[in-house]
């Protein structure tokens, strides 16, 4: 069963154990990095060895974030991630819930039965494999998550310029730039706190919004103009890229990053999907407005879940036949988006 993190955790839990893993789930995003080099910067503060462990590489948006090229890749660097298992005393799962997200390293970590195993997190519905956890799915994000970590135990001292870039970094990209409804008076309060700490939040944007290459700028202007389905009658819109059209625009990891809001910004769009086809896998992302739920349809029809209004899937059809079973789907849930 796992137990709460409280006040004092990091005093009477972690203190004296030094080997650390930290991970986070594939394809990690913003948040999943944000958090993971917070807490290493702010654990090795405190004399501790930390190895952060995802499963395959992150976007090159990503990779100004200090610390950044600690990070081992499980698929390229399986050797030295395994030996950072073998000798860990702690093991923290960050923005992820249930060991698979972490591929085959989180087989072997459910086989180390003698591994205190920490889990911050705040996706819904986490599997008890954690000895503790801090979970609230009405955080904004596990950046923010972290912070109040930190502040349980009385750590914020340790948060620097290194810390407060990081974890600033969680809370934009997740809270779509503080304009999602997850975003709290409290979220704003740490934002400031971050500031004060040294986040730089205008360079913080610029680096992770205003990089991008001319072939992501044209993919998205081909996503938007040739391959955008509006369905005003369920006021839902579908955007789907095939793998051969990501490869027509030399498509790099992250390209496709928030292509699924921008249909959220017309009038009358409610739901937005965006099915993209990547090394023979259909991935999907849900976002909403409202009170409609893409996270119960995500778990209902796909291998998926998330959040109320942000939500990711797998799908085991065809491009074309994902898109079929979506449009299917949609009748069962008109009276909802209508009501939006």
């Amino acid at each position: 069963m796992m137990q709460p993190i409280t006040k004092d955790f990091y005093q009477s839990v972690i203190k004296n154990k030094k080997n650390i893993v930290i991970t986070s789930h594939k394809a990690p995003d913003g948040d999943a990095i944000g958090s993971s080099l917070a807490l290493k910067i702010a654990l090795e503060k405190l004399g501790h060895n930390v190895s952060v462990v995802v499963p395959d590489d992150f976007p090159g948006f990503l990779k100004w974030m200090p610390f950044h090229e600690t990070i081992l890749l499980y698929n390229q660097e399986q050797k030295e991630a395994e030996e950072a298992l073998e000798n860990a005393d702690i093991f923290f799962s960050l923005d992820y819930n249930d060991l698979r997200r972490i591929g085959d390293y989180g087989q072997l970590v459910e086989a180390k039965t003698d591994l205190l195993k920490v889990m911050i997190d705040h996706h819904r519905d986490p599997k008890p494999y954690a000895n503790y956890a801090l979970s609230d799915i009405t955080a904004s994000s596990t950046c923010e998550l972290i912070f109040r970590f930190l502040e349980l135990n009385n750590l914020t001292d340790l948060i620097d310029k290194d810390v407060a870039s990081c974890i600033y970094t969680g809370l934009l990209t997740d809270t779509g730039s503080f304009r999602f409804s997850s975003t709290t008076a409290k979220t704003h309060e740490i934002a400031a706190f971050l500031l004060n700490r040294g986040a730089e939040n205008a360079k913080i944007y610029e680096l992770i919004y205003d990089n991008s290459s001319i072939h992501r700028l044209q993919l998205l202007g081909y996503a938007i103009t040739e391959k955008l389905e509006y369905l005003p009658e369920y006021r839902t819109a579908i955007i789907s890229l095939t793998e051969a059209e990501l490869k027509k625009f030399h498509y790099q990891k992250g390209d496709t990053e928030g292509i699924v809001n921008y249909p959220l910004s017309v009038k009358n769009i409610v739901y937005s999907i965006f099915i993209s086809e990547k090394e023979g896998l259909v991935k999907m992302s849900m976002r909403s407005k409202g009170n409609f739920p893409v996270n119960e349809i995500a778990s209902k029809y796909f291998d998926g879940g998330g959040h109320l209004n942000a939500a990711g899937a797998v799908s085991n059809l065809s491009v074309e036949k994902t898109i079929e079973k979506i449009k299917s789907i949609l009748p069962e849930y008109k009276d909802a988006l209508l009501a939006v």
